[in-house]
């Protein structure tokens, strides 16, 4: 047997060997790093251990693949086959598939954070969970919604919660009669009475309406006091038009009857 053609297999062998050695090192520190970026992520557990599973599987079948080409076998078939195979698994989990997307673009984007309460796909909830596949809610009446990644990343997303103070607005129509220094005076002592306040109030004309004069009533609190000084200015407001004697009207209509004709 030629000895030039042993060595030859020789050294390839030895090559092949240290590059599948070394390919699954990689492979197995990738899948590590993709796992401990989906855990600090937040992400489900059963979901970041199967990433990393699948992740160092792809990863050795290619250095596995990269071999035999070394050896001259013909690896176009296998390329084929893991093709054809993948596109036959991405069409029977298009849906799947596309909210993983999602979820991997929310993960990355972070339009919202575990805790924070949000506004999306026409519901109202606290942020529960955000895995691969779904975004969880806790409503504010302790109901649990699960919406998929795609509905939430294709729709408009309203961060309730992401700023640290908020406006709470109590709007209000006074009876034309009343006089417009004095209504702005009576609504500004409402405003003045609520306490925890981090900005100045505001009193603001927004409007003649068909019955009424409208009025805005604005007050800055924290977030986390919102809808109870929302309650408390609304329970001012009342109060304080009472007590000035400022009616608050409400629609009317008048009907007229045309006398029967001869």
């Amino acid at each position: 047997m030629d000895t030039n053609l042993i060595i030859e297999y020789a050294v390839r062998v030895v090559g092949v060997i240290a590059f599948f050695i070394v390919g699954n090192l990689i492979a197995k520190i990738l899948a590590g790093w993709v796992g401990r970026s989906m855990r600090r992520a937040k992400v489900d557990a059963t979901v970041s251990n199967f990433a990393r599973s699948a992740t160092r599987a792809l990863l050795t079948t290619l250095v596995v693949i990269s071999c035999l080409g070394a050896f001259g076998i013909e690896t176009t078939s296998f390329a084929a086959v893991i093709g054809a195979a993948g596109l036959a698994i991405g069409l029977a989990f298009q849906g799947t598939l596309s909210s993983i997307a999602s979820g991997v673009l929310l993960l990355v984007l972070r339009p919202f954070e575990v805790g924070q309460v949000i506004k999306v796909a026409g519901q109202v909830g606290k942020v529960e969970a955000i895995s691969l596949f779904t975004v969880t809610l806790d409503t504010p009446d302790n109901r649990r919604i699960i919406l998929p990644n795609k509905q939430v990343f294709d729709a408009t997303i309203e961060n309730i919660s992401f700023h640290k103070k908020r406006r709470v607005d109590v709007e209000v129509g006074v009876e034309y009669g009343a006089d417009i220094d004095t209504v702005r005076g009576v609504l500004a002592k409402a405003a003045e009475s609520i306490s925890n306040q981090v900005d100045a109030p505001a009193i603001v004309l927004i409007g003649l309406g068909a019955s009424s004069v409208d009025w805005q009533v604005r007050v800055w609190v924290d977030a986390d006091i919102f809808w109870p000084t929302k309650e408390l200015l609304i329970r001012a407001v009342k109060r304080e038009l009472d007590a000035a004697g400022i009616g608050i009207p409400f629609p009317q209509m008048d009907v007229h009857l045309d006398p029967p004709k001869a």
